[in-house]
């Protein structure tokens, strides 16, 4: 068993993998985890076409947003890697796809982690981008693309949020209405809010896993680290 603090061992680890990493790789790093947050994150039910899906993730990356939660009942969940361009492995993607209705699961986690779920949807006359309280950490859930949210995501929500549109077509595309909220929302969190960075703690975890993404022998170096610190224990 390896001596120390936890967090002590895993900085110690991060800043033996960063060895391996070139210095504009490492400076980027440091930028973008300083614009992550967790005060709003994203839900995805039953997205079926890889180019929504793909494009709501790098959405989610280019606005600071790190989580997504993927409910898969009746679709799963597919890329097209020319259009997330790699966003994926920045994001900590939640999958919810054990059960024959995963939408549950997936809510009350985020309810019981103090999450207010906002449901999208143009039919509801209710908040915008605009004026969507943000005190409270929020979850954007976005249906199908054919029919929406379903019935109990909607049952489950504490709220809903819609796009004014002036046109004749009511509801725009899934990841363009992700995109434009996102923009909307992820701006007045800064601006708004006191707290929406992530903890010392989390931003530690999550350079980690973005080091490791980096290293194609990230487990072998792991090995390596652990041994290293294993012998000098000895002395």
């Amino acid at each position: 068993m390896e001596k120390g603090h936890p967090a002590d061992i895993k900085r110690q680890l991060l800043e033996f993998l960063l060895q391996f990493i070139t210095d504009n790789r490492k400076g980027r790093f440091m930028e973008v985890v300083q614009q992550r947050t967790r005060h709003l994150t994203i839900v995805l039910e039953d997205i079926f076409q890889p180019h929504n899906a793909s494009a709501v993730l790098r959405s989610a990356d280019c606005f600071g947003i790190q989580d997504v939660h993927i409910i898969e009942n009746e679709n799963k969940f597919r890329l097209n890697p020319d259009i997330e361009l790699g966003s994926a492995q920045w994001l900590t993607i939640r999958r919810y796809n054990q059960l024959e209705y995963n939408t549950q699961v997936c809510l009350a986690y985020l309810k019981q982690s103090g999450y207010r779920i906002i449901a999208t949807t143009p039919h509801e006359k209710s908040a915008t981008p605009e004026t969507l309280p943000l005190q409270h950490k929020t979850a954007l859930i976005f249906g199908t693309e054919l029919h929406g949210l379903s019935k109990q995501a909607m049952e489950m929500a504490d709220g809903f949020i819609r796009i004014p549109m002036f046109g004749f077509t009511e509801s725009l595309n899934i990841s363009v209405s992700a995109g434009l909220m996102l923009h909307t929302l992820s701006g007045r969190l800064r601006t708004e809010q006191g707290k929406w960075q992530l903890p010392e703690h989390e931003s530690l975890e999550l350079l980690l896993q973005w080091a490791k993404a980096s290293l194609g022998n990230a487990e072998l170096l792991e090995k390596e680290f652990h041994a290293r610190r294993g012998i000098r224990n000895q002395h």
